[in-house]
């Protein structure tokens, strides 16, 4: 007898959730950007909101790749998520963004690799902080209601 599966965002549900998420974060990120960075306000929202639309895809990918392993070994949903494991998702999701962003940091700005790692640090570690919140008031406030079943596994 296999263990009931959980369920998954709908797509509509995952939609809302990375729209209102990358919005959010152009809106509290990008002023102490440009302050901290001296680029350019225009250039530094063009930078943003094209890591923005890197990490709406990634996103998309990322959390509906750890909803489903998370799901497939613990057997609960993504909102009752346990505040170690929203770390562990947070840190992830951002580590992963970096090794993209970085390189289209130093190449749209000019910065050095270092001067560049340390702002990409810096957006990262602010959308960590965000990215956990975020989720965290999404799950509150969107509750897996209307979700998608995980596939069961083919029998052999």
């Amino acid at each position: 007898m296999s263990a009931a599966k959980p369920l998954l965002r709908s797509l509509p549900d995952r939609i809302r959730q990375i729209a209102l998420f990358e919005v959010g974060g152009l809106l509290l990120i990008t002023p102490p950007f440009i302050w901290l960075s001296g680029v350019p306000a225009t250039d530094s929202l063009l930078l943003l909101a094209l890591i923005a639309l890197i990490a709406a895809v990634w996103n998309a990918a990322y959390n509906t790749a750890f909803d489903w392993l998370e799901g497939r070994s613990t057997g609960r949903t993504a909102d009752l998520r346990p505040m170690l494991w929203r770390v562990v998702h947070a840190i992830g999701f951002e580590t992963g963004l970096l090794l993209v962003s970085l390189p289209i940091i130093v190449y749209w700005t000019g910065m050095d690799w270092l001067t560049a790692l340390l702002a990409d640090l810096g957006l990262a570690l602010a959308y960590t902080a965000y990215a956990f919140v975020f989720n965290l008031a999404y799950d509150k406030a969107f509750p897996i209601a209307d979700a998608t079943p995980i596939a069961e596994d083919s029998p052999n």
